[in-house]
């Protein structure tokens, strides 16, 4: 067995050399090579500590930072192995300079040091206890090993010195001190070394110590969530007393490091938060991108101002440290007061990172120069006094249109360098409730379009030109359009699709509309429609968006008179979507359409059919609950601009963290954006004064060397199937799930064995238990594998997915995935529905799914998914992907326990027929089948379906239990035999494997008359049994729960457990029979999934605190793989 892949916690880093960071992973060293921004520029690994996990890496001291060559110490545990690190031109290589040493205590730090005779290949150790050891790693041999006086274990430990008498100990003590002690000191009669001081003020366990001879300083950090620095000048000479300079506190958790500067401290922290500090104990920077709880190593580049971090998540992220000097943000107020002032700032606008323009209540629009800091009056109207919109565009040619709104249904438009030239035009007999300015496809450069909302929900498409001199030539009426009826019915965003002859708009309900470009009004026509008070005609799509004329009463006005003019409705309505507070903006990318809204969510959707499409829901971060925009980066970057609490926030989803955060006082004001190439400008009203947030532009401080998986343990994995792409390269599409209540894609290359992440989800609302995943198909039509995706977990919901995975030259691992979101299932809502019909109570809302399968033998669109529930029952769902439904159809409460594990199995009957069957497993050892071929039957051909009313049914007793454990059934697995029978493995909380061999009778029994008419429904096939043939046990086949388990063949087994060792196992004749294991570096297994071929081998992969994926060359029956871009 072989290790391909591994993707775990970074626990070591370390610079080497102008442009070398060396990662720790496990037992394996990953060398990043960079470039002078620090973006990776290559990537080399090599597995050499073995069953250890590295936690420090030291590197020799060499006479020239340019030099080829490189010693490196690594250590972890009780291992140690000294490397070569050889740099020839861009090709990076390790060589072990020795075998690895394995000591009989844990490595705390290490020290190069200089031996008598000038030899080279000593090292000083600190080790668990309190104890210091002089090793000689060419020899394999502990020279001498001393004590100190202090008998206790030690949670982290420093050394310091050039050679073995010199050598200082400062060792962070189980009693929440630190102890100082020479190795140079006499030792007393029990041959232990006293300590020359002991220092004490933390709260807690100290996790890291850091010396600066320089300075004379110590800083230490600890359990207290604290970090402190002790005036100890030069260790080597001791003085009395020892003072403490400075507390920093800043973590929100426990803090895991400290790294000492000349000018700076840095911290990292369970909080997952890299730190900054000055000497004044004040926060200098905050970096915050890891996911989850914690960053565990940190290294620093003093010279480049490079702080690199590894996280729990797997990921490593490079910093860049900015000084107070060179950080150009800041946060002016304006004191609005422009010569003659008049009014009170009402709207502001940003016309570009340099200029704004703010309106005043008494109809005034002033401009404001960020440069020269200097107001000019653009215009005054009093006629757009108290109740005024503002909106602005740039051109491409320089020329700014602005365009302004009143309560009297007048609209003005005009440049801003030909104020004085507008055109006005009265659209309404009421005011107007929106403007908004887009860009049309194809439409000469000099025009824009402009869309104006009025009374009763009526919306106007203008078309305004420009002369060459900039002022405005035409404000033209092109289309009216009406939107659906609703309390605020005015649009509040609207997008061109290219290509596509449609616009997308948003409204202030929520909903999105998708409206033809054609209906344009005739030239000439005289109308008059009085909006919102006409009759209701009849349409095709059923909003009644057709009206007539009805009188006198405010509706619409045209420039030219009064006449009759339908109106268009949209051709596609997605009411509500965003909730009642709004649709925030429309924006279309790379053929998709992304709509944002107040209800802290960002929608991908597309337009099929001349249909809206929901895609995908996504939440770019936890709190976040208003969102206005979403910016698309040259770089491939999505910023997220929106509101948490009284903030203004822009949130990169590449980095995963905040790059602004503004105290504005919420969203609920006027306010402007604008990113210009040298600086980012955010300008707001606030206590009727302008103020002005600006952020000079500098080169990305953050760069992901290795993108993050999960930002907690992962609970499952799945294999989907391997794809061949065009360059004829094996790629492994898995799916991973997490606490962290995300699921992601990910593609694993078998040439390069790398990792990338292809898509995260992430709509469930508690952690991701289990998945499943039904088998896909090759789509010729649109060259795509598509498969459907199912996850469950928490709060007892399930989502469904579909999965389009198709090669592309241009990608990482030449492969993409589109996520289509199908439906999702909440048992809360289920209940609440049938409780209001005063049949049921309300469900427990701590209850969770804890394993899911794809009935065998059902196919899309109709799937049937068996789920095994924490609330002692397992339950049926039917999923219907026309309708976007997931129903529940059928369960039982039989195992009257916490249901662990449900399986699902198959077998063909005559005339091309199949029996359904399903197997569950629940805390007490005890495995029940089920025949559920008439409840498949019964809900396939109800005819209520579409309309969501199944009632559910009952299962019913189980055909057969076998006691097959003493305690809780943590894996489960079946496989079909060639003799048709069916091989069923179980893993146990004890550490047992449970092998049963079951077979089903063909002779079919008869229903009983005594069950009621919803256990075998109306025209369904009866029961089958289910016999047991052979039995039997392996008793601690691990030292801890089993929780993974796949039957590779018939006479082929392998586990996994959280001893973090893989078995292979062969079946005979009641018996298992060892073959092999090897060490897993993944922490908590948590599942395991496993897929192969003869040509191949088997791929198991393994997931928990990581993923592993391991390889198994046994032969395997033949498995032809399909041709080129199919999966298998």
């Amino acid at each position: 067995m072989e290790s391909r892949l591994l993707r775990a916690p970074v626990t070591a880093l370390r610079f080497v050399g102008g442009a070398r960071l060396v990662a720790g992973e496990g037992p394996n060293v990953v060398v990043y090579s960079l470039d002078a921004d620090g973006r990776e520029a290559g990537i080399h690994w090599q597995s050499v500590l073995r069953n250890h996990r590295i936690h420090g890496i030291k590197e020799q001291r060499s006479p020239s930072p340019e030099a080829e060559q490189r010693t490196l110490a690594v250590f972890g545990g009780k291992g140690l192995i000294v490397l070569e690190l050889c740099v020839r031109g861009k090709e990076v290589s390790l060589f072990e300079l020795c075998q690895l040493c394995e000591l009989h205590d844990w490595i705390w730090d290490l020290q190069w040091l200089a031996g008598s005779t000038g030899t080279l290949t000593y090292v000083g150790l600190a080790l668990g206890h309190n104890s210091v050891a002089l090793y000689d790693y060419a020899s394999h041999r502990t020279l001498q090993e001393l004590h100190c006086e202090e008998k206790c274990i030690l949670y982290s430990a420093y050394l310091i010195g050039d050679s073995w008498d010199e050598l200082v100990v400062v060792a962070g003590t189980v009693f929440n001190q630190l102890v100082v002690w020479r190795v140079a000191d006499g030792s007393n009669e029990e041959a232990r070394i006293k300590p020359q001081r002991r220092v004490s003020g933390h709260d807690g366990v100290i996790f890291s110590i850091c010396y600066l001879k320089s300075k004379g300083i110590l800083a230490s950090a600890s359990d207290d969530r604290s970090i402190r620095v002790w005036d100890v000048g030069d260790l080597q000479a001791p003085r009395d007393p020892v003072r403490c300079l400075l507390v920093c506190y800043g973590h929100q958790s426990r803090v895991w490091s400290v790294r000492l500067l000349s000018d700076y401290l840095i911290s990292i922290g369970e909080d997952s938060a890299c730190i900054v500090w000055n000497y004044n104990g004040e926060v200098v920077q905050s970096f915050r991108g890891h996911k989850g709880r914690s960053v565990r190593a940190v290294a620093v580049h003093e010279a480049q101002g490079w702080v690199a971090t590894g996280g729990a998540d797997t990921g490593v992220r490079l910093w860049h440290i900015r000084g107070p000097e060179s950080n150009g943000n800041g946060l002016v107020q304006l004191n609005f007061s422009p010569p003659h002032r008049n009014g009170s700032p009402k709207a502001v606008k940003l016309v570009d990172a340099s200029r704004l323009l703010v309106m005043t209540d008494a109809g005034a629009i002033y401009s404001y120069d960020l440069a020269s800091k200097g107001w000019a009056l653009v215009m005054e109207d009093a006629n757009y006094q108290a109740y005024s919109l503002l909106e602005v565009v740039q051109l491409a040619n320089g020329i700014v249109l602005c365009a302004m709104g009143n309560l009297t249904g007048h609209v003005k438009v005009f440049s801003l360098c030909c104020s004085t030239e507008s055109e006005e035009k009265r659209l309404y007999g009421g005011k107007v409730h929106s403007l908004s300015w887009a860009v049309c496809p194809g439409v000469d450069p000099s025009r824009r379009v402009l869309f104006v909302s009025g009374p009763g929900g009526v919306l106007l498409w203008l078309e305004v030109s420009c002369c060459s001199s900039g002022r405005v030539a035409s404000v033209v009426e092109k289309c009216c359009y009406l939107l659906p009826v609703c309390r605020h019915r005015w649009h509040t965003s609207i997008a061109f699709l290219p290509q596509e002859g449609l616009l997308v708009c948003g409204d202030r309900r929520g909903s999105l509309l998708l409206f033809p470009c054609s209906t344009a009004l005739e030239s000439g026509t005289e109308q008059m429609l009085k909006a919102g008070q006409g009759d209701v005609a009849d349409d095709p799509v059923g909003h009644g968006l057709v009206c007539k004329d009805s009188g006198d009463k405010p509706g619409l006005i045209s420039s030219q008179g009064e006449g009759n003019c339908p109106m268009q409705g949209p051709i596609s309505l997605l009411f509500g979507l965003h909730g009642k507070l709004g649709v925030t903006s429309v924006t279309c990318h790379d053929g998709f359409i992304y709509s944002t809204g107040r209800d802290g969510c960002y929608r991908q959707l597309r337009v099929q059919d001349q249909q809206l499409q929901v895609l995908r829901k996504q939440k770019p971060c936890k709190g976040l609950e208003w969102i206005e925009q979403l910016h698309f980066t040259p770089d491939g970057n999505l910023l997220v601009l929106g509101f948490h609490a009284s903030y203004f926030v822009l949130w990169s989803t590449r980095t995963n963290e905040k790059l602004h955060c503004v105290p504005c006082g919420g969203g609920h004001r006027s306010w402007s954006y604008g990113r210009g190439l040298a600086s980012e400008v955010f300008v707001y009203i606030k206590s009727g004064d302008i103020l002005v947030y600006q952020s000079r532009c500098r080169p990305s401080r953050q760069h992901v060397l290795r993108e993050p998986l999960h930002g907690r343990e992962m609970t499952c994995v799945r294999h989907v199937g391997t794809i061949r792409t065009h360059g004829c390269w094996l790629v492994d599409i898995l799916v991973t799930s997490s606490e962290d209540m995300t699921s992601n894609v990910i593609a694993v290359s078998e040439s390069s064995h790398s990792l990338t992440p292809l898509a995260a989800i992430g709509d469930h609302i508690s952690s991701v238990r289990t998945l499943a995943v039904a088998s896909g198909s090759w789509q010729k039509e649109t060259s795509d594998w598509s498969a459907v995706l199912f996850s469950a977990g928490g709060r007892a919901q399930i989502e469904c997915y579909r999965l389009l995975l198709s090669c592309d030259h241009d990608a990482r691992n030449g492969v993409t995935c589109q996520v289509i979101h199908v439906a999702s299932h909440h048992l809360d809502e289920h209940w609440d529905h049938m409780r209001n019909k005063h049949r049921v109570i309300k469900m427990d809302p701590e209850t969770r799914y804890m394993s899911i399968s794809v009935v065998a033998g059902t196919d899309a669109p109709c799937l049937f998914l068996a789920a095994a529930c924490s609330d002692g029952s397992v339950r049926i769902f039917l999923m219907l992907e026309s309708a976007q439904k997931l129903l529940l159809v059928a369960h039982s409460f039989h195992h009257q326990r916490c249901v662990l594990k449900v399986e699902t199995f198959t077998q063909r009957v005559a005339g091309d027929r199949r029996r359904h069957f399903l197997c569950s497993a629940a805390t007490d050892g005890s495995i029940a089948f089920w025949d559920i071929t008439a409840t498949i039957e019964h809900a396939a051909a109800a005819q209520e379906l579409e309309s969501g009313e199944l009632q559910p049914l009952a299962l019913g007793a189980p055909s057969l239990t076998v006691q097959a454990h003493s305690c809780g059934v943590n894996s489960l697995h079946i496989r079909q035999t060639a003799a048709g029978r069916y091989l069923v493995a179980s893993g146990s909380d004890d550490g047992s494997i449970h092998i049963c061999l079951v077979a089903v009778d063909t002779a079919l029994s008869e229903p009983s008359s005594s069950l009621p008419w919803d256990v075998v429904p109306p025209g369904a096939s009866a029961g089958a049994r289910i016999l047991l043939l052979e039995a039997f046990s392996r008793p601690c086949a691990h030292a801890a729960h089993v929780t993974g388990l796949r039957v590779l063949r018939p006479d082929l087994l392998v586990s996994a457990s959280v001893d973090q060792r893989l078995m292979l196992w062969r079946l005979g004749k009641d018996i298992l029979v060892f073959l092999g294991s090897r060490f897993c570096h993944v922490a908590d297994v948590a599942e395991l999934d496993c897929w192969g071929s003869e040509e191949r081998g088997y791929g198991c992969v393994l997931c928990g605190q990581g993923l592993e994926i391991v390889w198994c060359m046994a032969r395997a029956d033949t498995q032809q793989l399909p041709s080129c871009g199919a999966f298998e």
